[in-house]
């Protein structure tokens, strides 16, 4: 939820993660961002997380860069507002899911599938109220330091390469190495 995200051309409004990084740290500051948004998927004994993004062709290594440095970001410092806010987006939306029947019974089905019990509503907004920012960062490190892996389509000739790319990762900034050569002699 705080990395959050969406398309650069987005109505916005309530709960749409205006205040979320991908909006307030990517989308607002770079006009040749089509979109950037944060997914992820758990499973029993691992999980994914992602950042769907795209812009033109000529901006991969920019789109790249700024990717890196917002996956570094959150290993680093995270506000206690900027928490509190994901938390409240997290619960409201775990909720509001909860007043459609079918939603229900399909979390009823995965929770018996998963676990061979249902667990009520208020023991995941309690797990998720323990969440503090020491746990943002500790879990944001091991990810960094995971392989990544890249999926891209299109025009690839200024994406970053996969080596490079880890590395920026595990960069204290998230920057990628400069591509710069510079030679004495012709």
């Amino acid at each position: 939820m705080m990395m959050g995200g969406g398309g650069s051309f987005s109505a916005g409004g309530p709960g749409k993660g205006m205040y979320t990084r991908l909006y307030t740290n990517v989308l607002n500051r770079y006009h040749w961002m089509h979109n950037a948004t944060a997914y992820n998927h758990a499973y029993s004994d691992s999980g994914v997380f992602c950042i769907h993004a795209s812009a033109h062709p000529s901006h991969l290594g920019e789109l790249t860069q700024v990717l890196t440095r917002e996956f570094a970001a959150m290993a680093g410092y995270t506000s206690k507002e900027e928490l509190e806010r994901a938390k409240v987006q997290l619960q409201s939306m775990l909720l509001m899911n909860l007043e459609s029947r079918p939603v229900v019974f399909e979390d009823i089905g995965r929770q018996v599938l998963a676990t061979g019990k249902r667990l009520q509503p208020q023991h995941f907004m309690h797990l998720i109220n323990k969440v503090n920012t020491d746990d943002i960062m500790r879990v944001a490190g091991q990810m960094l330091r995971s392989k990544p892996a890249v999926a891209a389509l299109g025009t690839l000739s200024r994406l970053p390469n996969l080596t490079d790319i880890e590395g920026a990762l595990l960069h204290r900034n998230g920057q990628l190495p400069s591509k710069r050569k510079f030679t004495l002699f012709r």
